[in-house]
């Protein structure tokens, strides 16, 4: 296989990856604006370790679920 088609296949993976995890929180049925502007907005939320660490904590958490 080429370079350039296992960048594309890595990439296709990663966004399969995403959607599962946007299915998985609920998300899939919100109009896409909706899911765009939760996701910018958590994006500024990243900026404090201390919402980071507590969101991994959830997320570790439902991962096990």
């Amino acid at each position: 296989m080429t370079k350039r088609h296992e960048e594309r296949r890595a990439d296709a993976y990663r966004k399969i990856q995403l959607g599962g995890l946007v299915i998985k929180a609920g998300l899939a049925d919100l109009p896409s604006n909706v899911l765009l502007g939760l996701l910018l907005d958590g994006a500024e939320r990243l900026r404090d370790p201390d919402v980071v660490e507590q969101l991994a904590r959830r997320g570790d958490k439902e991962f096990k679920t």
